[in-house]
């Protein structure tokens, strides 16, 4: 795992120490949420992207991109949480609009709605929130197949219902074609904890020879005003 660019201060004093320290800092709280979302399903690592720039516009050079990459997969043995296999997102429905989440966790309501853990709807293929007509009385009874379909087995019936495709799309809101769905199962994040960790000791490391480089500068500033001085 590297930091995508690089710092990079080729102009000399003052300026480039502290840019250099404040773009730094920014980084580590970005590597800090990283570490502190370890243990978060669905979390999914930010990434430092430094511009070539940075030299010029310091700490404004500083953007964050998502690592997209399958976290972590965990056992859960519950019907209704699922994973995808592949890089994409699930869709849901919230107060603000369509979100997407990596977080497989969904239950269902008294009113047969498929819900995620912070009761948002879960959307089908066809943009409409996924309702069951008639609940199960067990979660074992509802099978969800690799390509998101969400069946339910009616034992009453003898009768296997289809309730619909979950929908899973790219970042850019595209259909995946190849969703690999897994009933079961939850993501954890994708963070890597012990490259966050090495990461964060360089950068502060870094912190640090720009600190002594800058009280350098102001040593060696203080003395030529103070021989002007006596000029």
């Amino acid at each position: 795992m590297k930091l995508h660019g690089g710092i990079r201060f080729q102009g000399d004093g003052i300026t480039s120490s502290v840019s250099a320290m404040v773009l730094g800092q920014e980084i580590v709280g970005i590597l800090k949420d990283n570490m502190a979302g370890y243990n978060k399903v669905g979390y999914q690592r930010k990434v430092p992207v430094v511009s070539s720039f940075a030299e010029f516009i310091g700490p404004h050079a500083l953007s964050v991109n998502k690592d997209e990459e399958v976290g972590r997969i965990k056992i859960t043995k519950n019907p209704l949480d699922v994973v995808l296999g592949t890089e994409g997102y699930f869709q849901v429905q919230t107060e603000n609009g369509i979100k997407l989440t990596r977080d497989g966790r969904f239950k269902l309501d008294k009113n047969g709605n498929l819900l995620t853990i912070q009761d948002h709807s879960v959307l089908s293929r066809d943009g409409v929130p996924i309702k069951f007509k008639k609940i199960p009385r067990k979660l074992s009874d509802i099978k969800i197949n690799d390509n998101g379909l969400v069946q339910f087995a009616d034992p009453e019936s003898l009768k296997i219902h289809d309730i619909g495709f979950i929908s899973a799309v790219s970042s850019d809101g595209s259909r995946l074609k190849n969703v690999n769905i897994k009933q079961g199962y939850v993501e954890q994040s994708n963070v890597v904890l012990h490259e966050e960790i090495y990461n964060l000791i360089t950068l502060r490391r870094a912190f640090t020879v720009n600190t002594e480089t800058l009280k350098l500068q102001n040593e060696a500033l203080t003395k030529t005003l103070q021989k002007l001085g006596k000029a």
